[in-house]
């Protein structure tokens, strides 16, 4: 089974699965240095529902996020990076900065999003609560980021 699937191609993708009754699970991100913290918040987000998709961040969405230095990591190899992951099913590259737009078209059951966001503070929360989905927030792994690995390779 392949795991990157082009966005043009998720939405039949997964109408599929929502026939047979699969709940759909979706966060999003850029996972440019894969780390024990992200492994975790996969595992944790794949529990609310029977497949995991993943929003991937393409390089230019990073870069206007993160800066003209990221990411590190290109898109594709990202991609690969992620789909070798049990947790994760499938893998959706997006280009913009939010994943409003990728939300509205997928409709997944459940979101999920780190604990440091609230309903209030996460921006696409709207988008989730006005077709009728659910938004879960999984707790962070205390000093585990990317810009933290980053620094220390400085």
């Amino acid at each position: 089974m392949e795991k990157l699937v082009e966005k043009n191609k998720i939405q039949a993708v997964l109408a599929e699965l929502k026939k047979q009754n699969k709940k759909i699970v979706m966060t999003n991100g850029c996972f440019d240095i894969l780390h024990a913290g992200h492994v975790r918040y996969l595992k944790e987000s794949k529990k609310f529902g029977d497949i995991l998709v993943v929003g991937l961040n393409s390089d230019s969405s990073v870069k206007a996020l993160k800066g003209p230095s990221r990411p590190i990591n290109g898109e594709l190899d990202r991609a690969e990076v992620l789909s070798g992951l049990e947790s994760v099913d499938y893998v959706v590259l997006f280009d913009e900065i939010s994943p409003a737009k990728l939300l509205e078209e997928i409709k997944p059951d459940i979101y999920t999003k780190g604990a440091d966001y609230t309903v209030d503070t996460l921006p696409e929360a709207k988008t989730v609560l006005a077709y009728g989905g659910k938004i879960e927030f999984i707790k962070l792994v205390e000093g585990r980021s990317t810009t933290k690995i980053i620094d220390k390779i400085k």
